[in-house]
């Protein structure tokens, strides 16, 4: 009698978990067919006719950078250190943002751009364009693919949960969680496809809603049970590092001046790297990325999109403190309150990038699982549709229209960008798969590492040419950029050591020494470095005559 009623309690909790998850995909979908009718033109469907209010642009702003990797990767961060050092990249962030509204934004309005590489034509030529875009379709392709992998995590321990003697091995979680991610883009194309940009920006409202709740509940479900709530916490967390938010000098030891340089250029989390790693990293990703800005464009001018661009950094810092709480919540509840023997595991280790979502799955009350469920999929979804969007829009304006010739009709031009986003969508659902494979290959790598690494490579070599347009009226050209961007590139590849990874992971072998005073710089240094570099190779042209003072 008891275990018919625990079933049918179980039951019942499920039912309303699916029933959160049901309401939350059927608005997802009329909000995708009521904007279906309003786009027209290209400018209402990749910019939404510029007529967004700052708010609704701000929640899309925070929806792109909350991805499940956020979601789940920040808690890993913070069950890993136990502390809330990561925090610290928020100083740059919200200076970097500053210096976007002031600089970059005012640019893009005055020159009325759709795709923000066309900024590049104008100042400079249409090689330096083109190069600028196709670093970003590839860029973003690898880093929004990636992240279609991460929700899918939650599926798995679902599984693993439901069927305790048949967990799922590396390569039978390769096969299933290819599945979910298939199904995932395909929803996600199919409104933004239909919808354009108002829809991404709509559905991102409701997505940042469910998100806020899904955090909010999380942290007030996790208090709730560890004994005396947060101060209860606090008495277990009392290592030399625990509950730090700064963190001044490099993790390993050195003595002399450019010991301790290198230290801290080979260290994630520090104070400097929150100051100039992570300036560098947001300068990029919301001054030169097409998908960032994309959504800044739609504001009614550009004081509504410095509004939002400001005042979504100020937002990040709750939200960031909120996921790295569950995370150092969760090390308390698992380390002291209850020892559980069925902890994913990694290396000997819990595994960080499980933890929440085991947390969610096993011991959160239905109803309340399906609000963190939601959450993640809005996650996933917000930032995979405006990633499709930008996507279609930069290749269709920087590609396919120069190629093939713009349409005279411009509803011809839109059912242009509208397939596009169904290739890219195929395109992202590759690299999922892609990033799955070498996750069931090297199960201990870290999520925060695959998304973020991707972009460290290339985006510095953006952010640099557009530095030299946008902060000089005489210097850069085509064939400069081209070099530069190049130069930039190989810099940060070298610095960060990838070739010798690429060749120890094909071949297991190195292919070089490193020398031991050459630092091998971690993912927030790597923007910075290929910025000053193609920076400093791009000023050493002189622009033509024809084009000098062009901007900004």
């Amino acid at each position: 009698m008891a275990a018919g009623s625990a079933s049918l309690r179980r039951m019942l909790a499920y039912g309303l978990d699916l029933a959160i998850i049901g309401t939350y995909f059927a608005v997802i979908v009329w909000i995708g067919v009521h904007f279906s009718r309003r786009t027209g033109s290209v400018a209402d469907f990749a910019l939404g006719g510029r007529s967004i209010p700052w708010w609704a642009v701000l929640a899309s702003i925070l929806a792109s950078e909350i991805s499940a990797g956020t979601f789940f990767g920040t808690p890993g961060e913070g069950f890993r250190l136990r502390n809330y050092t990561y925090a610290q990249l928020m100083a740059g962030y919200l200076l970097a943002r500053l210096v976007v509204s002031a600089v970059f934004i005012p640019a893009y309005y005055k020159h009325n751009v759709v795709s923000i590489y066309e900024f590049l034509e104008i100042r400079f030529g249409p090689r330096t364009r083109r190069m600028a875009s196709a670093i970003f379709l590839l860029t973003r392709s690898l880093a929004s693919g990636s992240r279609l992998w991460v929700p899918t995590l939650l599926l798995v321990v679902i599984w693993n949960q439901t069927h305790p003697g048949h967990p799922l091995g590396n390569w039978e979680q390769f096969w299933f969680t290819g599945a979910a991610l298939i199904v995932i883009s395909l929803l996600t194309a199919a409104y933004t496809a239909v919808g354009g940009i108002k829809a991404v920006i709509w559905t991102d409202v409701l997505q940042i809603a469910v998100l806020m709740g899904a955090l909010g509940f999380s942290v007030w479900y996790l208090l709730g049970h560890i004994p005396g709530g947060w101060d209860g916490a606090k008495s277990h967390l009392t290592g030399p590092n625990d509950l730090r938010l700064w963190q001044w000098e490099g993790a390993a030891p050195a003595d002399t001046v450019w010991g301790k340089i290198k230290s801290v250029l080979e260290t994630e989390f520090t104070v400097w790297a929150a100051l100039l790693g992570s300036l560098f990293v947001t300068l990029a990703t919301h001054g030169t990325d097409q998908d960032m800005v994309q959504r800044m464009l739609t504001a009614k001018n550009q004081r509504q999109s410095a509004v939002a661009t400001i005042l979504s950094g100020l937002a990040d810092i709750p939200v960031t403190f909120a996921v790295l709480t569950i995370g150092i919540l969760l090390a308390v509840y698992y380390g002291q309150v209850v020892s559980d023997p069925r902890l994913p595991m990694a290396a000997g280790q819990p595994d960080s990038t499980r933890i929440f979502p085991y947390f969610v799955v096993d011991v959160m009350p239905g109803g309340l699982r399906g609000l963190v469920v939601a959450g993640v999929l809005a996650t996933t979804m917000g930032s995979l549709g405006t990633a499709m969007n930008s996507l279609a829009t930069s290749y269709s304006r920087d590609f396919h229209f120069r190629w093939f010739g713009t349409p005279n009709d411009d509803r011809q031009r839109v059912r242009i960008i509208k397939l596009s986003t169904v290739g890219f969508t195929l395109v992202l659902i590759g690299v999922g798969l892609a990033t799955a494979f070498v996750k069931a290959c090297h199960p201990n790598l870290s999520i925060i590492g695959i998304i973020l690494g991707s972009f460290g490579y290339t985006y510095g070599s953006l952010l640099g040419i557009f530095m030299v347009g946008l902060f000089t009226r005489h210097r850069g050209s085509e064939a400069g950029n081209l070099a530069a961007m190049a130069a930039g590139i190989v810099a940060v590849a070298v610095l960060s050591n990838l070739p010798n990874e690429l060749a120890n992971m094909l071949t297991g072998h190195r292919l070089y020494a490193n020398p031991a005073s050459l630092p091998v710089i971690e993912f927030p240094w790597r923007i910075m470095a290929g910025t000053l570099v193609t920076f400093a190779v791009a000023v050493c042209f002189r622009t033509p005559t024809r084009t000098a003072g062009a901007c900004p």
